[in-house]
C-alpha cells in the first residue's frame, strides 16, 4: 500500500529567500559573464582556467576538471575545443593512463588569465563583496556552508 507523505510547502518567509537565492545566483552569474566578454571568455571558460592555473603543473586531468567544474565530459571535451581554438589551453596524452588526457594552461592561457583575473575581482566586489558588511559576509558563509556540504555529498549519489 502506498502511502502519501505530505508536501511540506514553504512559508512565505521560505519562499522570499529562496526566490531572492535565485534571482540573486542569476542576475550576479548574469553580470559576470557581462563583464568577462570584453575579455572572449565566459564564465565557464574563466572556471577552467582558475582551475588550471591553480593546478600543480597547470593541468588537469580532462576527468578531474569536469569533476571540479560540474560538467559533463563531453560538455567539458566541447569547451576545451573552443579554448584550444583560442590558444588557452591544450590536450595532453596522459602517460601512465593511455586513455587518459590532460587540459593544460598555455602561455597565452596563463598570460589571459593575469589580465583578466584583476578585472574579474573587481567585478566581484563591486556586485557582491562590496555590498555587504564584513559581518553579513561572515554570516553568509556560514548560512551557506551546511548546504555546500550537503550537496558535495549528494554528488556521488545516484
Amino acid at each position: 500500500m502506498e502511502t502519501e507523505t505530505a508536501t511540506r510547502w514553504l512559508t512565505d518567509a521560505e519562499q522570499c529567500a529562496w526566490r531572492t537565492h535565485l534571482e540573486v545566483n542569476r542576475l550576479l552569474t548574469y553580470q559576470l559573464e557581462r563583464d568577462l566578454q570584453p575579455f572572449g571568455l565566459t564564465m565557464n571558460d574563466y572556471e577552467i582556467l582558475v582551475n588550471l592555473s591553480e593546478s600543480e603543473g597547470v593541468r588537469m586531468r580532462m576527468s578531474d576538471l569536469a569533476s571540479a567544474t560540474l560538467q559533463s565530459k563531453s560538455r567539458l571535451s566541447h569547451q576545451i575545443t573552443r579554448m584550444e581554438n583560442a590558444n588557452l589551453v591544450r590536450r595532453e596524452n596522459c602517460e601512465s593512463d593511455r586513455r587518459g588526457l590532460y587540459a593544460v594552461l598555455t602561455d597565452h592561457g596563463l598570460e589571459t588569465m593575469k589580465k583578466v583575473a584583476p578585472h574579474h575581482v573587481e567585478s566581484v566586489r563591486r556586485h557582491f563583496i562590496d555590498l555587504l558588511s564584513p559581518e553579513a559576509l561572515e554570516d553568509l558563509h556560514k548560512s551557506l556552508t551546511p548546504i555546500a556540504d550537503h550537496l558535495r555529498g549528494q554528488r556521488g549519489k545516484a
